[in-house]
């Protein structure tokens, strides 16, 4: 396998897990600004290594979900920016540019040193 994305978990914002519900979370580096940093997933390392495509795993510490839709903005956004939604709703088109989707699955609670990888 190769590793087309890493990086780790710094923080969660106090509504991030608020997402869950709506099968969504929303990732941004550490350099978030302030007042959007309490509804992220705050990550620092970000290291994206090629182009992230339909059939990659997302990998959320031990957990892993199949890759079904990769939003037109997600590869620049999150290259850029560290910052995409990610939607865990099986959708084969993205609804927005900077969206993932992944496959309908439970989110797992996600906790500070988690590690995130997009694995090929």
């Amino acid at each position: 396998m190769s590793k087309v994305y890493f990086s780790n978990v710094i923080g969660i914002g106090a509504m991030a897990p608020s997402f869950y519900a709506d099968k969504m979370i929303i990732l941004f580096k550490s350099d978030a600004p302030d007042e959007l940093k309490e509804y992220c997933i705050i990550h620092e390392q970000n290291e994206l290594n090629g182009e992230i495509l339909v059939g990659d795993l997302f990998k959320i510490g031990e957990s892993e979900y199949k890759v079904t839709a990769v939003g037109s903005a997600v590869n620049q956004n999150l290259g850029a920016l560290g910052h995409i939604t990610i939607r865990f709703n099986g959708n084969t088109e993205a609804d927005l540019p900077g969206t993932l989707c992944l496959e309908d699955k439970e989110i797992k609670e996600i906790t500070e040193g988690d590690i995130l990888q997009i694995v090929r």
